[in-house]
């Protein structure tokens, strides 16, 4: 009886093993969703190549931060321009939104109109008096801020704070900045997390190394151990929490230059129209890992909407790639656009920066300048020397050079709140408007504190590319543009 049972399960098994709708033949998996095959809207392409990365013949601080090394790059799509502050405005208005509808979704509204993402307290029926909460926010539905209802006036009151109407006439409420948090988890592949360690940020233990133990207790290598199982044993290993407010610090100018009559560009330049297209400043390090994710979130999200695979995530650029980008190809110049002076023939200033020890409007601009005045590189970026410097991916490390790899080279460290100050220094690359020539070569190199915001920093995202290399044609018909 035993072994009929088993030959019937025998036959079982084989029986649905046969089935493949490939004939039999390795084809595949056919029911994979579709690959939307962009270029990511405001970027262009950067190819692989491989240079000597560092190599310049001026240290005129004699700082030694640079050294010459032969790196290969893998190919990327780069934003063609700093992030503006329209561009950033847009992160900031759907963090604002998102908290209005966080505050009104736990608000108990007592009226029929649902809006979007609010609590809804049934006024008749089995349910009366019960708060239903929506699982997802309805971003088709407008938040109700000119609304007359009290309840909602109550809901939404924590986002501003009341001006005082003598000097404030014209503006009574003011948007309450330190609610504007963006909190998000990312994945750090290099490190397990100790899911017993605190997940606050903020506290000392926080992020605490996850230490394989058999079961004798024995340490089975922890950082430097090969597991290629630990991924299956749960993500939450690998992830970490961020809270960052992401407005700008836009009393940056003042505090950048000490006597110095700046408060025009403080109450202007990230909030007026007018500076709609030029580069975003007053953003620390932390804010602008914080907008790549929001960046990647948002565009995720409207690609799983519509079936489609997810993209790449969007992020800052490592040293080696900013550096590979700004040449534009030109191994061994000073300069992005392939010479080592930063007039043209006419005595036309190519870049935004500072000139003649201190006549900053020479070059046509006195602070930050419109993005893509000037001419791009051969790569299609602009304004890679000038304008604004940018945050890189990398901390700072003088020695970096000697013991990062050839092959894409990043050193990263993410410092805690308790490091100490030289732990929390990050790159920047690619000079500013108030920085004298050297500074604006694309081999030099400086640093900012990850927490510090200055009116002379801003960025710009990368996207990797997993496809063609180098030498492939770009202007093939068989990839959308």
């Amino acid at each position: 009886m035993k072994k009929s049972a088993l030959l019937f399960a025998v036959a079982v098994i084989l029986l649905t093993s046969c089935k493949n709708d490939g004939d039999g033949q390795l084809v595949g998996v056919k029911d994979r969703p579709d690959f939307l095959d962009l270029m990511p809207y405001g970027m262009v392409y950067v190819p692989a190549g491989h240079y000597l990365m560092g190599s310049g013949d001026q240290d005129v601080p004699f700082a030694f931060t640079h050294q010459s090394k032969n790196v290969t790059i893998s190919a990327f799509y780069m934003d063609e321009t700093e992030i503006t502050n329209n561009e950033y405005r847009q992160f900031v208005y759907w963090v604002r939104d998102s908290v209005a509808h966080y505050l009104l979704g736990n608000a108990e509204i007592e009226e029929e109109e649902k809006h979007g993402g609010h609590f809804v307290k049934y006024q008749s029926g089995e349910n009366e008096g019960e708060l239903v909460e929506p699982k997802l926010i309805n971003w088709k539905e407008d938040i109700p801020w000119n609304s007359e209802n009290e309840e909602i006036q109550a809901a939404l009151s924590p986002m501003f704070l009341v001006a005082n109407s003598r000097f404030y006439h014209y503006s009574p409420k003011m948007l309450n900045i330190s609610m504007l948090n963006y909190e998000y988890w990312w994945c750090d592949y290099r490190n397990q997390i100790d899911p017993s360690q605190p997940s606050d940020p903020n506290n000392p233990n926080y992020g605490a190394s996850y230490k394989e133990m058999d079961q004798e207790g024995n340490d089975l290598g922890g950082l430097f151990a090969s597991r290629p199982s630990s991924f299956n044993k749960g993500r939450e290993r690998f992830m970490k929490n961020e809270l960052v407010n992401i407005y700008p610090d836009t009393l940056c100018w003042v505090h950048d230059f000490t006597y110095s009559y700046n408060e025009p560009m403080t109450l202007n330049y990230f909030y007026h129209p007018q500076f709609d297209n030029y580069p975003v400043v007053g953003i620390s390090w932390r804010q602008a890992k914080a907008f790549c994710y929001w960046r990647t979130h948002m565009r995720n999200c409207w690609l799983s909407a519509h079936d489609y695979a997810r993209e790449q995530e969007f992020r800052l650029p490592n040293e080696a790639e900013w550096e590979w980008a700004a040449r534009g190809d030109f191994d061994m110049e000073m300069f992005p656009w392939g010479g080592p002076y930063t007039q043209n023939i006419n005595g036309c200033y190519l870049l935004n920066f500072k000139p003649q020890r201190g006549n900053y409007i020479a070059d046509g601009n006195i602070y930050p300048g419109i993005v893509a005045h000037y001419h791009p590189n051969d790569f299609g970026l602009y304004d890679m020397s000038g304008n604004v410097a940018e945050w890189c991916e990398d901390a700072f490390d003088k020695s970096a050079t000697n013991f990062t790899h050839d092959l894409n080279p990043q050193y990263t460290y993410y410092a805690k709140k308790t490091d100490t100050p030289e732990k929390k220094r990050k790159v920047i690359r690619g000079g500013s408007w108030k920085d004298i020539s050297y500074y604006n070569t694309v081999y030099a190199k400086t640093f900012e504190y990850q927490d510090t915001c200055c009116s002379y920093v801003g960025f710009r995202c990368v996207q990797s590319y997993m496809g063609r290399q180098r030498g492939d044609n770009l202007n093939s018909a068989s990839h959308v543009y």
